[in-house]
């Protein structure tokens, strides 16, 4: 009787170990951005690769397609961030959608952007059986 208490004390112990290194390894990585309102208030370092999440404010997209140039404000609202990249815009990406950046922010405070996710509305229609579905970008 009494081996099998052990066996059933370390079993238990081993459950519990690997949750708890299971909820740790989660719990690092539950954060997928920051906004620029937490990134301002966390003063992320210059060089520090980081996400930030945020929609693309009104009149601020500019694509060069010689230079292959992008800039655009990333925005939530309170704080705003100068984005720029180097790379043709994602398809769904324009003035007031939602959009994630991943790269790091310079000495002079603009994000410099490695790669650009634009963010889409949860609204999904399938085409009609038979029909060519249209692509409409509101």
């Amino acid at each position: 009787m009494g081996a099998r208490r052990v066996l059933l004390i370390a079993v238990l112990a081993a459950a519990v170990l690997i949750g708890f290194v299971a909820v740790q390894n989660l719990a690092s990585s539950a954060v997928y951005y920051l906004t620029p309102t937490e990134a301002r208030e966390r003063n992320i370092a210059a060089g520090t690769a980081v996400r930030l999440g945020g929609q693309v404010e009104t009149g601020s997209l500019r694509y060069d397609p010689q230079t292959r140039d992008l800039r655009f404000v990333l925005t939530d609202g309170t704080t705003r961030v100068a984005v720029i990249g180097t790379g043709a815009p994602p398809a769904l990406l324009r003035e007031g959608a939602g959009a994630v950046v991943e790269g790091t922010f310079a000495a002079d405070g603009t994000f410099r952007a490695t790669q650009v996710i634009a963010k889409h509305d949860e609204q999904y229609a399938p085409p009609s059986p038979g029909a060519t579905p249209s692509h409409q970008t509101p």
